[in-house]
């Protein structure tokens, strides 16, 4: 156990080292948001990407809790993560992404929406639901962190939780974003070989071939008839839109789609989209798969007391051996800091950026703008924890649940006026203005709709609720949908964007454009 303490002591002291490194490369807004004018390279993009795009959350709740549910056939929700979530999403997002917000001069996605539209009310909007609803995302990485460490190192989580917040707060602070990125790159690097270990590991304790036909005799392969058993309550329907959320979502996230406005050039994003795609493929796929194993370990659930972010825990504790159990560590640790660092930095830009800078007191210097960015990084850090440790306490909601609901309802608001946004030179204001707003009605509106559908008679409010947002993967593919559809739709019978707004972010030629 001590060698263990040793590894994940020397982490701590490199990301230490990380911020004492970074600490002069953040003296303005931009090299705060952006790591400068230069941009990064490929590698450091595509890292930042993935290690953004996977944290605590997958290792700990989903990989649990669907890997139960479905079996090894949840590999295929880190397959469509890859391809969908990793190719396509750089494919279609990254250059378009990087030349508009080059020639609207946006540093976050608030500021994108008011460059973009004209219009003061949706940077305001989109900077309250990216604030409000990270804090659950935050959280449920926290939680999902502190559970690991307390089941399999026995240190109490809440120890753990706020340990990781101050060491995820001191490199964001002193370094900003280029701090993210170095520390992503190595945490990358961290994932990549924990992750080996992990599939070596398991796939040996399970006799390799030999487990997995005993999972799929059982009804837990990798393909899988479900049959009928009710459009809501259906796996194949959980599992595709687990897909779809967990795959298109990013599209409309402001921490993942923030990677594309540092990428240096067009070298940089062929090499990011590869080299994201593989990432994806590889710490997806062995996630999903060794959740997918759990039938293998618990002949019920009353084996992991019935909390599905027990399971993967508990299977670590009983398959991988001292020493390595410290690489582990780390692996989550890994994946958990550089997710939080990157979403804390978007909940602290659209506060100081958008609010504070765009609105409030729009003659603030650079100079107090990046004292402002510090100190909001620091309390939504906070602010995180203090939901985490509530959830904690309370139990209020699984894991997997809260990461659904942050990533449905930003997905749900943002998809159609940012993705379509980017293309079309036809989408208006009140398209925008419209779609977002929906996206938010229609999410709380499907939660306590479907709560009610699927509360099996029990109508307390608390249950409701509960059950509402366990459909959160459908519930966010669905508002996807409806933002789509009501940004093209809405378009058509309203006053169309001014030849100025237009000209500014389409066909502008300024210095920085990627050809």
């Amino acid at each position: 156990m001590w060698l263990d303490y040793i590894i994940l002591g020397l982490y701590a002291l490199s990301m230490i080292g990380v911020a004492l490194y970074t600490r002069k490369r953040s003296k303005s807004v931009s090299d705060f948001l952006l790591a400068g004018k230069k941009g990064l390279n490929g590698w450091m993009s595509a890292f930042s990407y993935g290690t953004t795009y996977f944290s605590a959350v997958i290792f700990i709740g989903y990989a649990g809790k669907f890997g139960w549910g479905f079996g090894l056939s949840s590999i295929w929700i880190g397959v469509g993560n890859a391809i969908f979530g990793g190719l396509f999403a750089w494919l279609i997002m990254a250059k378009r992404t990087k030349n508009m917000t080059i020639r609207l001069s946006a540093k976050t996605m608030p500021e994108f929406f008011f460059k973009r539209y004209d219009s003061q009310f949706l940077k305001i909007f989109s900077s309250i639901l990216i604030f409000v609803f990270l804090l659950p995302y935050a959280a449920s990485v926290y939680n999902g962190l502190g559970n690991l460490f307390e089941m399999i190192f026995g240190i109490d989580g809440t120890i753990i939780i706020i340990c990781l917040a101050l060491l995820t707060a001191l490199y964001l602070v002193f370094g900003g974003y280029f701090a993210t990125s170095l520390s992503d790159f190595i945490q990358g690097i961290v994932m990549i070989f924990g992750v080996g270990i992990m599939f070596v590991c398991f796939f040996t304790d399970v006799n390799g071939f030999e487990g997995l036909n005993q999972l799929t005799k059982t009804g837990f392969g990798f393909f899988e008839d479900y049959g009928d058993v009710g459009f809501l309550n259906s796996p194949l329907v959980t599992l595709i839109s687990l897909i779809l959320l967990t795959s298109m979502g990013v599209y409309g996230l402001p921490q993942t789609v923030h990677k594309y406005y540092t990428v240096r050039d067009k070298k940089a994003i062929k090499q990011g989209m590869i080299i994201s795609t593989i990432f994806a493929l590889f710490i997806g796929v062995i996630a999903y798969f060794v959740g997918g194993l759990a039938r293998l370990y618990f002949a019920s659930e009353s084996a992991f007391g019935g909390v599905t972010d027990n399971i993967i825990p508990l299977m670590l504790k009983k398959v991988i051996p001292t020493g390595l159990m410290g690489v582990i560590g780390i692996l989550v640790l890994s994946a958990s800091m550089s997710t939080l660092a990157s979403v804390s930095l978007s909940s602290a830009s659209v506060i100081s950026v958008d609010l504070y800078k765009g609105v409030i007191k729009k003659d603030a210097s650079d100079r107090k703008v990046t004292v402002s960015l510090r100190i909001m990084s620091f309390v939504f850090v906070l602010l995180s924890v203090v939901i985490a440790l509530l959830n904690k306490i309370f139990n209020v909601t699984a894991i997997a649940y809260l990461m659904s609901l942050s990533w449905g309802t930003l997905a749900g608001c943002f998809f159609g006026p940012f993705v379509i946004g980017l293309y079309s030179k036809k989408i208006t204001k009140t398209s925008a203005i419209v779609s977002m707003i929906s996206g938010l009605i229609f999410t709380i509106t499907f939660i306590f709709v479907f709560g009610l559908m699927n509360c099996n008679g029990n109508y307390a409010f608390g249950n409701i609720l509960k059950c509402g947002v366990a459909l959160s993967p459908l519930i966010g593919v669905l508002c996807m949908a409806l933002s789509i559809t009501l940004t093209f739709v809405i378009s058509k019978f309203t006053r169309k964007p001014s030849d100025e707004i237009i000209e500014r972010a389409f066909e502008s030629n300024v210095e920085g454009l990627i050809n």
